[in-house]
């Protein structure tokens, strides 16, 4: 029998426990630099049709962690939440370092698709932020996993940029023949090994927030038969069944899906040219901005949200991020009026408010699914919105870019012409993750009651 024991950190140990994370969050966010397909020979390469690796690589990885995430949130539930976690760490030390000594393309997306596979981490840490917290400062608990991944959105790229193609970027320091020359993306991906290997050995202090006791279970039995009921019983409710858990976890994946297609549609559309309704930003811009927008949400994240949720509730913060996220989208194809510093000023200040309005909504729902289960089935729930996430999210690239594309051809129609329809299906989107959000559909959590 799982018995329920708030394990609160010590500063030391929070400390450990958000730097954990930001390894394993990186691992996604590197290979999004790795554009131009090293592995397709290169009078394909510009080719419109070919695909590109990082888009192939990020769905791989997508598809082998919704394949195995609730299989891993269910070992989490019974062997405890620190084995599944340093086992990820493990494989993404070894596949991650794999995917950089990687020659063929079918190489790359087998050891991305293994990594999501055997990365069985994020349902396990989200069970853990919740389980490590007091009542009251689980909102904080839980900020940290979204806080280490907006770490990820900045290093990741970041080492990606800088240490990709070392030859080509710092031939005086590494020659083409060398072993960086011949794998010119081995460099990041060893950075981010190393920083898991530091992330493995920090986990070694970390407690375990699963508590067993079978040989106590008779004396409990006899103390507390009615807490002893209800601990026993709740475990073996359907998951499936339980309509508060079901229905937190369908907001979040709509909620996912919009934040997806937002970001694929956003890159596409800044540096599109302005004579299709962009922005003709280059690439170096685009990152700028996004790296702004993640640093804010950092700062959001430690010192904003946890506020906002006590004053506000989960479930009120949630819908007022939805609601506030649909002018901010609404603005933006007619960013195209500004120039100069006006435009940089309002869309610097759109994409950091947009991200950190994103946040609290991920945050929130995260929030409804782990309070809506007993612990005994934590892991278990996680995974099941890791899994339906991640197909969302596998599906979201694809579907914008091709939304995008026939936005392109209509920029003369006379109902929301061009890049105008692209923001309209991403409000109306948003606009169904606010509704959600209400009954009938979702269920609150006793909780929250």
């Amino acid at each position: 029998m799982a018995i329920q024991q708030k394990c609160i950190l010590s500063l030391k140990e929070c400390i450990l426990f958000f730097f954990t994370k930001i390894p394993i969050f990186g691992t996604y966010q590197a290979p999004k630099f790795m554009h131009g397909c090293f592995f397709i020979p290169p009078k394909y390469q510009y080719l419109e049709q070919s695909p590109d690796p990082s888009v192939v690589a990020g769905a791989s990885y997508m598809v082998g962690r919704g394949f195995a995430s609730i299989f891993w949130g269910m070992v989490a539930d019974r062997i405890g939440r620190k084995p599944v976690i340093l086992f990820s760490i493990l494989s993404t030390i070894v596949f991650n370092t794999l995917f950089g000594l990687s020659v063929k393309y079918w190489m790359a997306i087998t050891t991305r698709l293994l990594l999501g596979a055997l990365n069985g981490f994020l349902a396990p840490i989200k069970a853990y932020c919740i389980e490590v917290c007091r009542d009251d400062q689980q909102a904080l608990g839980m900020s940290t996993v979204n806080t280490a991944w907006g770490l990820g959105l900045i290093i990741g790229p970041a080492i990606g940029g800088y240490l990709a193609q070392p030859a080509k970027q710092y031939p005086h320091i590494f020659h083409e023949k060398s072993i960086f020359g011949r794998f010119p993306y081995l460099l990041p991906c060893l950075c981010i090994s190393i920083l898991a290997i530091l992330a493995l050995i920090s986990c070694m202090w970390l407690p375990e927030t699963l508590h067993k006791h079978t040989n106590l279970e008779m004396a409990v039995d006899t103390a507390e038969a009615s807490t002893t009921q209800e601990h026993t019983e709740s475990p073996k409710k359907s998951l499936l069944r339980n309509w508060p858990l079901m229905s937190s976890i369908i907001t979040y994946c709509v909620f996912s899906l919009h934040d997806t297609a937002y970001s694929e549609i956003f890159s596409l559309w800044t540096v599109s040219d302005r004579k299709y309704g962009g922005l003709s930003f280059s690439s170096k811009d685009v990152g700028q901005v996004l790296t702004v927008a993640g640093a804010t949400l950092l700062v959001y994240q430690i010192f904003v949200y946890r506020w906002l949720d006590k004053t506000l509730g989960t479930i009120n913060s949630t819908r007022f991020a939805s609601a506030l996220s649909i002018p901010i989208i609404a603005a933006y194809p007619f960013m195209t009026h500004l120039s100069g510093v006006r435009l940089g000023v309002a869309l610097y200040i759109a994409a950091m408010i947009k991200s950190s309005l994103a946040i609290t909504r991920v945050s929130g729902t995260s929030l409804l699914q782990n309070n809506a289960v007993p612990q005994g089935q934590r892991g278990a729930a996680n995974g099941i919105a890791t899994t339906l996430m991640s197909l969302f999210k596998s599906a979201a690239p694809a579907g914008a870019g091709i939304i995008f594309s026939w936005a392109q051809r209509r920029q003369h129609a006379s109902f929301f012409p061009g890049d105008q329809m692209v923001f309209l299906l991403l409000n109306l989107t948003e606009v169904l993750g606010l509704l959600l959000t209400f009954k009938p559909f979702l269920a609150v959590p006793e909780h929250y009651k």
